[in-house]
């Protein structure tokens, strides 16, 4: 029988044979996620023996994390801000930008009033962006809207699995919303220009969806069009928030200089990329 560290160090050279970077964090996590237990604590169980079926397991999960699979998408769930999201190639994976996003929504937040209070994820994937806002902010009434039915489906069992109580709507953009007002709006588009999809890692590029990844040639499409479509979706001092690609907040702050935006505002991730866009109505 192969032990713990016998099948860390084959884990770890076959997924440096296949190109995986970073193969023996990967095999670590990997490794750790069929026993159901951290990575320390595989060095600390270094002898212990893997039954037949964890070894079985752990050759299926080397096979597809060989192919290029993301360890988000084996594994089928990631944190993201104490909530458990589920996700599949249906829904992209979130990422730590994303909670970045989430933050400071939440230290905004969390200086108002929000009984009564109406804010829609645009674009919602997985959900994880209404639901965390909800689970932090139980007064908040949060609506999830996609244009994919699959990722709304995604997004309905990630609400009731995190036991929050969020209205979830399926069409484009802010379609689903025709006739009503929203206090505030987030969303995390598509921003990937059209030309760039190819050089993309190959964990993105072949695995996560393209309907969720390209903005159009420019990558800028979705954001134009909530440029004309916020200003008739928001109440009177409304604020809205998006998640933007690097290199694109010139062009976005151009889009938005017009009233009736009181304020509009390029902010960086801890890498120092161009990240988030944050607007507010007069």
């Amino acid at each position: 029988m192969r032990t713990v560290l016998e099948v860390l160090h084959l884990s770890t050279d076959y997924l440096k044979q296949k190109g995986i970077q970073n193969s023996r964090r990967q095999a670590e996590e990997l490794l750790g996620e069929v026993l159901g237990i951290g990575r320390m604590q595989l060095y600390l169980d270094f002898e212990r023996p893997l039954s037949d079926q964890e070894l079985e397991r752990c050759r299926e999960w080397l096979k597809r994390r060989g192919q290029g699979e993301p360890l988000s998408y084996i594994r089928g769930s990631v944190e993201f801000l104490g909530c458990c999201i589920k996700i599949n190639r249906d829904v992209l994976i979130p990422r730590q930008e994303t909670e970045i996003l989430v933050s400071k929504v939440v230290e905004e937040l969390s200086k108002r009033d929000l009984e009564n209070k109406v804010l829609w994820d645009i674009c919602c994937g997985s959900g994880c962006i209404g639901i965390a806002l909800k689970k932090h902010f139980p007064k908040l009434q949060v609506s999830l809207s996609d244009i994919s039915p699959a990722a709304l489906a995604v997004a309905k069992e990630n609400a009731e699995a995190n036991s929050v109580n969020v209205e979830c709507l399926h069409g484009d953009l802010l379609e689903p919303f025709k006739g009503r007002l929203a206090d505030y709006i987030i969303s995390n588009p598509p921003y990937v220009a059209e030309e760039e999809i190819a050089t993309l890692e190959i964990e993105v590029r072949d695995y996560e969806p393209k309907i969720a990844l390209s903005g159009g040639v420019s990558g800028l499409d979705f954001y134009r069009r909530l440029s004309k479509d916020l200003p008739k979706a928001l109440k009177q001092g409304g604020m809205a928030w998006l998640e933007i690609g690097d290199g694109q907040g010139t062009a976005l702050l151009e889009m938005f200089r017009d009233s009736p935006w009181k304020s509009a505002k390029v902010e960086r991730d801890w890498s120092g990329r161009e990240r988030f866009f944050s607007l507010e109505i007069e």
